[in-house]
């Protein structure tokens, strides 16, 4: 079941977390942006077309949010949500065949 949501930060950004199905798996996906439009864009422009964020059931948490902003791309993701002791990898690293 996709779901996700958002955390404003204190200067005025988000970073956005959505967890989707992506080839029989759950991913949950980090991105830190100047806004909620602007971090779907971001996605959306890597070929995730159909992403939408529809409320604020699952937010990033503390730990997700401390993770995205120490990465230089602010755009991270990782199995969700059973593998919590995998570590957070680069969007580059997703592998998504059609």
């Amino acid at each position: 079941m996709p779901g996700g949501g958002f955390a404003r930060l204190p200067n005025g950004s988000v970073v956005v977390a959505l967890t989707l199905p992506v080839d029989e798996r759950r991913i949950r996906i980090l991105v830190h942006a100047g806004n909620r439009a602007r971090a779907l864009t971001r996605l959306r422009n890597l070929g995730l077309r159909a992403v939408y964020l529809r409320g604020n059931a699952q937010p990033p948490t503390p730990d997700e949010i401390t993770a995205v902003l120490h990465h230089p791309d602010g755009l991270l993701w990782r199995t969700a949500p059973e593998a919590t002791e995998e570590l957070w990898h680069p969007i580059r690293a997703l592998k998504i065949t059609a």
